[in-house]
């Protein structure tokens, strides 16, 4: 019996691999954001890569901390709102407002104009 206690007393605060630790979190918010990057990152092509780092360290931490002061049910839920903006700008603020195609960003040169963006990307440095 002892053996056994001891043994379940490891598993009890080894609960970084158990769905209740805050890794379930991080996990959910990197899904999303390697799934975000993969299927859409053609459209952030000339943001820094500072800036995509930041965004993600800051979703995650806010995700987190939601989950901790309100619960996990609460910061999945915001995590789901936050396809509310992205199905407004890709679905219809780009393709209606703007010309866009939101699933593609074509035509470049709109987009590019949109986010104030340099059109030359084969610049040469020397020039």
């Amino acid at each position: 019996m002892l053996v056994c206690k001891s043994l379940s007393t490891k598993f009890v605060e080894n609960i970084m691999w158990t769905t209740t630790s805050l890794w379930f979190e991080i996990a959910v918010v990197s899904i999303v954001f390697a799934l975000g990057n993969i299927l859409m990152g053609h459209f952030e092509e000339q943001t820094p890569k500072i800036r995509r780092v930041s965004k993600y360290l800051l979703i995650n931490l806010v995700i987190c901390l939601v989950s901790v002061y309100f619960g996990r049910a609460t910061a999945m839920t915001l995590l789901t709102l936050f396809i509310i903006p992205l199905l407004y700008i890709h679905g219809y603020y780009l393709p209606k407002k703007k010309g866009i195609n939101g699933w593609t960003g074509e035509p470049k040169s709109k987009y590019y104009d949109f986010r104030k963006w340099d059109k030359n990307i084969f610049k040469n440095s020397k020039d």
